[in-house]
């Protein structure tokens, strides 16, 4: 096995190759493009004909077209996280910091965790990523350009306050249209243009929401069967999850989703653990909103969450250990929802198969 760690920058990308013990075999930097890509698969390829590993540094958008552009190519792929990189290179004998030392340091990181995410290449998910951020994106200038304007209608007059969480609803939006329409003056004037945005943004999330509902119920209908999962959550799961087979067990989805605990017990304190801070805190948000959605409903979380409480789990331990309940629970059921699928196609690609021989 040679593994080839690899690292990204947004106009050129460099690529180390070391051997099962970490011992460096090459190195090659490229364009970051396709051509470029291409060309560091050619070189691999030619130098290595060993089973290949491509590792790669998770670094969002700078390393997404690289990503795609290997599994296009049929190229095994995993992700490295920063700090794996980091500690990797602050513990090696190399002093110094370089793109070469960088993408060496990537390269033993994955040969010594064997067990990274596997990077895939899923449109559906990488859809509904896109499309979920970017309502998120424009849910965080809503609330920017809310709290500019509720500053203005202090300043001009306190009662013009509409009430608290009020702003996205157009009821109150044209009732506060209404009241600034005759004021005079220039803080006035900025604050019709903020309700302006205001109602431009709204119209957009919603637009968005609409947009995405249909493409999970379509992807994930077992997902949303379970309580306290809405479309907008699942959308969120589903695109974070970027296929949910490129996970070996529920164990290390719920790892990648920082929701397994740590380990932090010695001697008389056997068994103790701690939550995490790492992994994909997107992920984990959505989880967490599910967990919060099912205390406030009858039903199996809420009785869970109950019977943690009674063996003297204080609130946060409890709902730590919904959350890992919830987080075996999604994986199945995206399992579930993933081999359903499969069916389907299979079951289309067959059918047009007997039309066309008929």
């Amino acid at each position: 096995m040679v593994v080839i760690g690899a690292d990204v920058h947004k106009w050129n990308h460099t690529f180390v190759a070391v051997d099962e013990v970490g011992r460096e075999l090459g190195s090659k930097t490229v364009a970051a493009t396709t051509a470029g890509h291409q060309a560091a698969i050619a070189w691999a390829r030619e130098q290595f004909s060993q089973d290949r590993r491509w590792a790669i540094e998770d670094c969002r958008h700078l390393s997404t077209r690289l990503e795609r552009d290997l599994l296009g190519a049929g190229q095994a792929v995993v992700r490295v996280p920063p700090y794996m990189m980091a500690e990797q290179r602050r513990t090696a004998r190399t002093v110094g910091k370089s793109d070469p030392i960088d993408a060496l340091a990537v390269a033993r990181a994955a040969m010594r965790d064997p067990d990274l995410p596997v990077a895939t290449h899923d449109e559906t998910s990488r859809e509904l990523k896109l499309l979920t951020d970017r309502r998120d994106d424009l849910l965080q200038q809503r609330i920017a350009t809310s709290n500019r304007l509720l500053w203005r209608l202090h300043e001009i007059d306190p009662d013009l306050a509409p009430p608290k969480a009020s702003l996205d609803r157009q009821v109150k939006q044209r009732e506060l249209a209404a009241r600034l329409a005759d004021i005079p003056g220039i803080v006035a004037e900025l604050a019709r243009e903020e309700l302006a945005d205001i109602v431009e943004l709204t119209r957009k999330i919603n637009e968005l929401k609409r947009r995405i509902s249909p493409l999970v119920e379509a992807v994930a209908p077992s997902l949303l069967a379970l309580p306290g999962v809405g479309p907008l959550s699942a959308a969120k799961i589903v695109g974070e999850t970027a296929g949910i087979a490129r996970f070996k067990s529920e164990a290390a989805f719920a790892r990648h989703g920082g929701i397994a605990p740590i380990p932090v017990w010695s001697g008389n304190s056997a068994g103790r653990v701690r939550l995490t801070r790492s992994g994909n805190r997107q992920l984990n948000a959505a989880i967490h909103r599910v967990a919060i959605t099912q205390l406030r409903i009858p039903g199996p979380g809420k009785t869970y969450y109950a019977k943690k409480k009674a063996e003297g789990k204080s609130n946060p331990e409890a709902l730590r250990c919904l959350k890992r309940q919830l987080a075996r629970i999604v994986y199945r059921r995206l399992l579930a929802d993933q081999t359903t699928m499969k069916d389907t196609q299979t079951a289309c690609t067959h059918a047009t198969e007997v039309r066309a021989a008929a």
